[in-house]
């Protein structure tokens, strides 16, 4: 391969992460210290789609716990992470709480596919246009919120999470009253 042809493929392979990554730094909802900057905050609100087309929106679970993970199946620690996240739903499982995957920039196709190749059953929420990924300040992939029964923002986490420190997150806030 010539010179001149891998230095065209670099850019274009450049080129395409600047693409796809730009949303996460670009827009002025990005907070410089990343989804922990919102604690304390009432979680901003979007009706999307789910990977079957339903509408679906936070406000459906106000009053449970939700774990909200930000991903993409291009990136290798979101799929690293996703069997935790499953564990994570399973071990609570008829709990309050609620674990909620949410692509970022893909379509609900690839999104499913990707879900389905790890098994994994906790609903799977499509954000084509990033809009979560900004709001949330997301400083990249994979980005796990965590919002209190009341919709307001606890935790926010940049990068991929284990299953001890999700279940030390969450664990708290499932004792009883």
């Amino acid at each position: 391969m010539s010179r001149y042809v891998i230095w065209a493929i670099a850019a274009v392979a450049l080129a395409i992460a600047f693409i796809v990554l730009a949303p996460f730094f670009a827009s002025p909802t990005t907070h410089a210290a990343g989804p922990q900057s919102l604690a304390g905050m009432a979680a901003p609100v979007f009706e999307l789609r789910d990977d079957r087309g339903a509408a679906v929106s936070l406000a459906q679970y106000r009053g449970r716990v939700v774990v909200m993970n930000l991903w993409a199946s291009w990136c290798p620690p979101c799929r690293a992470e996703m069997p935790d996240l499953q564990r994570l739903a399973d071990a609570y499982a008829g709990r309050r709480i609620v674990i909620i995957g949410v692509n970022e920039g893909e379509s609900a196709q690839r999104a499913r596919a990707f879900a389905g190749s790890l098994q994994i059953r906790f609903p799977i929420w499509i954000d084509a246009s990033q809009q979560y990924g900004r709001t949330y300040a997301a400083l990249g992939l994979p980005t796990t919120v965590i919002l209190d029964s009341k919709g307001v923002v606890l935790r926010g986490f940049d990068g991929p999470l284990t299953f001890a420190q999700m279940q030390t997150a969450v664990a708290p806030l499932m004792r009883p009253h």
